[in-house]
């Protein structure tokens, strides 16, 4: 019993509170529950797509996988130009460490100094990427990856590799950084090689490491691989062949064309000056140029046996006609043709063997006035070769419209026309092959084309015996004598010309050839810019290329020797 004048609260007084309180928090349980609820089904249901959209975007990637791109090999299957595994190596410069020990490692280990690897950090600094050092080989690359740090990241590329080097530099041509053709056959069928690159997605941390490959979204498609028609045996020696006349006749460059006369293949294309496809520190841009395509030049005397086939077409002339070129010289629309000496009176083939230029205007102005123009052109002078390759020279065949009789006769021995050398060789297979012109293919045949008849199989056959005297010990080409083959060719000497007219002291030495006359194989075109050494005549110093080349070649293909004292 409680004392008089006690006023503490019994239970039943309190109980009431006690239960209120109760309530309110059973309430304020079931509010946060309802929010929590309601916030769960918001970021679940509600806003679901666009929270996935924005964690996908920082953590899922589309990246690239690289093609493979397609070899360019020989005919034979010798690569000339394959894609090697490189590995580049790329940073986030956000995330490089600033401790200059760690960063003197890593200049050290990328082979550059440490103010160098600071300064391109600064100058990336609000980037999160920028290259270290690009294509290189997984073996170099592999040590600095392996220091693990932060902020270095590895990639993996392809770089384009020649084993030829600079015997094949400017037909194969080259790639850039990113494996992209820029010059040659590299650039002329760069969609065919590169192929197509894939997309993979992966899922990678905050900081860009992969964690997982998610799935295949497109497979590479690696490119195709291209066979050229140049036979790799044949173009090393007449790259060297063609290198050891410039050096030995001190001269600017020179180019070299063999082609086979049955399907218009080009077995071998050498240019000088070159370079080294694989190393390009020292590159030389007069050595990029496939001359032998792109650049067209005055022919000079090799000229003449083509104008010549326009005449024996006609029933005016024969092999055997006689025309007098006394005394030596000519007055033509006052211009002054001369020949070497006094040649007299020459046949059709004493023209060709004397290289009257006297005698080859006196026929052409017997005939009409576009005779010399169709003919060029239908030998495919003043067209494109039609190869694809990047930049292939027209050459220049004015038309005929209002010719004077000057003109007429400067064309007919090769002045007034500009051609390539690959063009050349194209024409002179009409001589070779009973008249019928191979155009030129770069790429490995699986059959020959059908060519085109521009001139009667006699006319074809008279010209390459006529062209078989100049060839001999006793006359103009002599040096393009091949033991044991019967060769058939003609010398050519021009000026060179330049923007100020014809220079007085610069020649281009040529010589055009066929072999063997008894069943012709190739056609050989030999042009040497510019011999500075006192020769400079064609028939001393490019006939003597084609004659160590194609002695060479004839034997490398098996070609049996065809002259009489070779066999008996």
């Amino acid at each position: 019993m409680s004392a008089a004048g006690d006023n503490s609260p019994t239970r039943a007084q309190v109980a009431p509170l006690g239960a209120g309180r109760y309530r309110f928090m059973v309430c304020v349980v079931l509010v946060a529950l309802a929010v929590l609820v309601g916030r769960i089904v918001d970021l679940h249901v509600i806003d679901r797509l666009f929270l996935q959209g924005q964690g996908d975007a920082r953590t899922l990637r589309v990246e690239t996988i690289d093609a493979h791109r397609g070899m360019v090999t020989s005919r034979h299957g010798e690569p000339l130009a394959i894609s090697t595994p490189v590995v580049s190596l790329w940073a986030n410069p956000q995330e490089l460490p600033v401790d200059d020990i760690q960063r003197m490692m890593l200049a050290r280990a990328l082979g550059m100094d440490l103010a160098e690897l600071n300064a391109r950090i600064e100058r990336y600094a609000e980037h999160e990427f920028m290259y270290l050092r690009r294509r290189m080989t997984p073996l170099d690359a592999q040590p600095i990856l392996d220091m693990r740090l932060p902020g270095v990241y590895a990639q993996h590329e392809y770089k384009r590799y020649y084993p030829s080097g600079e015997v094949t530099a400017q037909l194969v041509g080259v790639t850039n950084i990113d494996d992209k053709g820029q010059e040659g056959v590299e650039l002329a069928y760069n969609g065919f090689l590169a192929g197509q690159p894939g997309k993979r997605r992966v899922l990678k941390d905050r900081k860009g490491r992969l964690v997982r490959d998610l799935h295949l979204i497109k497979e590479a498609k690696p490119g195709g691989n291209l066979a050229l028609s140049i036979d790799l045996r044949l173009q090393y020696m007449a790259y060297r062949e063609l290198k050891a006349a410039v050096d030995e006749n001190n001269a600017d460059g020179g180019t070299l064309v063999m082609m086979d006369v049955k399907t218009g293949e080009v077995l071998a294309m050498a240019n000088l000056p070159s370079y080294n496809p694989n190393n390009r520190a020292e590159l030389d841009a007069n050595g990029l140029r496939n001359q032998a395509i792109t650049d067209a030049f005055e022919p000079g005397s090799v000229m003449k046996p083509l104008a010549m086939s326009a005449a024996l077409e006609t029933p005016k002339f024969s092999p055997e006609t006689v025309i007098d070129t006394s005394p030596g010289w000519m007055r033509v629309d006052n211009f002054t043709i001369r020949d070497f000496r006094n040649y007299g009176e020459l046949s059709m083939a004493g023209i060709l063997l004397h290289s009257s230029n006297i005698g080859m205007s006196r026929v052409v102005l017997q005939l009409e006035e576009d005779a010399v123009w169709n003919r060029y052109h239908a030998l495919g002078l003043g067209q494109t070769p039609g190869t694809g390759f990047p930049g292939e020279t027209t050459g220049s065949l004015p038309t005929p419209y209002d010719w004077s009789d000057s003109k007429r006769a400067s064309m007919s021995y090769g002045y007034g026309v500009a051609v390539s050398a690959l063009q050349l060789a194209s024409a002179y297979t009409a001589i070779a092959n009973e008249g019928k012109r191979m155009p030129p293919s770069l790429l490995k045949l699986s059959s020959p084309p059908e060519g085109q008849q521009v001139m009667a199989p006699q006319v074809a056959d008279d010209l390459l015996h006529m062209l078989e005297a100049i060839v001999q010990p006793s006359a103009g080409g002599s040096r393009a004598v091949v033991p044991g083959y019967r060769v058939a060719g003609k010398t050519g000497t021009v000026r060179k010309v330049t923007q100020a007219g014809y220079q007085q002291t610069a020649y281009r030495s040529l010589f055009a050839g066929i072999a063997p006359v008894s069943d012709p194989r190739i056609v050989t075109v030999v042009m040497v810019d510019n011999a500075k050494n006192g020769d400079y005549y064609g028939g001393l110093v490019a006939a003597p290329v084609f004659g160590r080349v194609v002695g060479k070649a004839l034997r490398l293909l098996d070609v049996l020797p065809d002259k009489k004292e070779a066999v008996e």
